[in-house]
């Protein structure tokens, strides 16, 4: 079904006032965000996103809703899966707390320009070559093959080769200045870690979009609905990852699954690819006579795989002890950081969840906790924390 020149207008205007909306109202002023405050505008997204797909399943018809949906779901679980990479990151650059708001959303923005790009050029790749549903299949089989690689510290994810040029040729501090991109040091105008922290979003958003419009083109070809999907699962990215922060760690199959919808995917692809086939070297360049992935199966796999992965992450003993012990590490770094946050309420605020997760990790099964990766480093950070804590309090 083909959209109108005036809903597409109608849904960008919509688009660009919500995030002009989170700017003005949220992040133009530097604050760490509550918990209430993060559940009740993440709950406002996710309402926005479900709404807008009832009105496509309304005037669109059940096939193009049933699309939305899918690619909703997917996009959204990559989202999230994306929020660990942009917490290495802020960690690696020490971005301030109170700071971390705008970095998140300058990535929302960045990723729905380079994914808009990407969306318009796949649209144009699908309609003059058929062949490109095999290349899409491909890239998500070997995404999907690399999530299940097991994963290093991360620690040089941020260090990639645009930031050491721009540390090697350009004036850059050391220090943050508020949230300003430039500040004068020495009287020389140089470059902060803000900036920097904001192009390492930006490439790693590129990247992204290279596993997530392939996903998304496999389950549905409509232009309109591809974008809108990709959109709303942004849409609410940054106070989810206020939200979800400290329980990120608590899914630890979440690579599983997505591996697994990903490969689902690029399996669906490459049916597709056979069965419009124009290749002459693959049965004479005729189409092959093969079994088509509907939407709706498509929709039940991805929303049982994502139900499966979540809940065996949240109920294992394995996934507790590594959430609560990297959390730990966490708010142990963060109390120990004098750039974390200005705000002495929110250093308290960690040094009590720090308490806490302690409190939590004394009570699990001993040997979940001796298996995770680092423990007696992390133990030494901990230990570091309380004794930075104890000297603070006898001033």
């Amino acid at each position: 079904m083909s959209v109108s020149p005036l809903v597409w207008g109608v849904t960008i205007v919509l688009i660009l006032a919500l995030l002009a909306f989170d700017y003005f109202f949220h992040i133009r002023k530097a604050h760490v965000p509550s918990l209430k405050e993060a559940a009740v505008w993440s709950s406002i997204y996710v309402g926005a996103a479900i709404l807008f797909g009832i009105a496509v399943l309304v005037f669109g018809g059940p096939s193009m809703g049933s699309e939305y949906f899918a690619g909703f779901i997917t996009e959204k679980a990559l989202s999230v899966d994306n929020l660990f990479v942009f917490l290495v990151i802020m960690a690696s650059f020490r971005v301030p707390r109170e700071d971390q708001q705008k970095v998140l959303l300058f990535g929302i923005v960045f990723a729905l320009i380079a994914r808009t790009a990407f969306i318009f050029l796949g649209v144009a790749l699908i309609n003059s070559f058929s062949w490109i549903f095999y290349v899409f299949g491909i890239i998500l089989l070997i995404t999907a093959g690399n999530l299940l690689k097991p994963e290093d510290s991360g620690d040089d994810e941020a260090d990639n080769f645009i930031i050491r040029l721009a540390r090697k040729f350009l004036r850059t501090s050391q220090h943050y200045d508020g949230d300003k991109l430039f500040t004068v040091e020495n009287g020389k105008r140089v470059l902060t870690p803000m900036l920097l922290v904001m192009v390492a979003i930006g490439g790693t958003d590129l990247l992204f979009a290279l596993d997530s419009i392939p996903a998304i083109f496999g389950l549905t070809q409509n232009p309109y609905i591809v974008f809108t999907a990709t959109a709303f699962s942004l849409m609410g990215l940054r106070q989810l990852f206020f939200l979800l922060d400290g329980l990120l760690d608590r899914l630890i199959y979440l690579s599983y699954g997505l591996a697994a919808i990903l490969a689902f995917i690029g399996v669906k692809l490459v049916l597709h690819a056979l069965h419009e086939n124009t290749l002459f070297f693959i049965n004479g360049g005729n189409h092959v006579p093969v079994f088509e992935i509907t939407t709706g199966l498509s929709l039940t796999v991805i929303i049982g795989v994502l139900a499966i992965t979540i809940f065996a992450s949240l109920f294992s003993k394995a996934g507790k002890a590594h959430a609560a012990v990297n959390n730990a590490r966490r708010h142990a770094e963060s109390y120990l950081d004098l750039e974390y946050t200005a705000d002495l309420a929110e250093r308290e605020r960690v040094y009590r969840e720090l308490m806490d997760e302690e409190q939590s990790i004394l009570a699990m099964d001993k040997k979940y906790r001796d298996k995770v990766k680092d423990i007696e480093e992390i133990r030494a950070k901990v230990a570091e924390a309380h004794a930075a804590h104890a000297e603070f309090t006898a001033k």
